[in-house]
């Protein structure tokens, strides 16, 4: 509904989604919302680190805790948010993320926590 696009030609671990911004995504004062920003963040960094479980095969995460960090506004154009390993262990990973703006300019940081959900199938 949001609209972002994750971007599946990655290699790496890393891993990034973009939003083309919108009227909709803007809040009262004009600039991207910051719900909008903390979601594109755990949008990357969960991804990330999924894949620093298995790359081949993504594992399910779920977010412990996500530190977000606004540093600029956004009003128009395209924000890309990439999520950036730190390190893991066999249950837990810890990603840091940024996000920008189509100059490069940046709008916000995060720092995550993920736990590493089961590989079981509920039946």
């Amino acid at each position: 509904m949001v609209g972002y696009e994750l971007d599946h030609n990655r290699t790496g671990v890393s891993r990034v989604c973009h939003l083309d911004l919108g009227p909709q995504h803007l809040n009262y004062h004009g600039i991207l919302h910051g719900g909008l920003v903390s979601m594109l963040l755990d949008v990357a960094c969960g991804q990330t680190a999924s894949a620093m479980f298995r790359p081949e095969d993504p594992t399910p995460v779920v977010t412990v805790s996500l530190n977000v960090q606004f540093v600029a506004a956004a009003r128009a154009g395209r924000v890309t948010a990439v999520g950036i390993p730190s390190g893991n262990g066999r249950t837990l990973a810890y990603v840091n993320g940024e996000l920008r703006d189509e100059d490069g300019r940046l709008l916000a940081t995060a720092a995550g926590v993920f736990k590493r959900g089961s590989l079981r199938k509920k039946t």
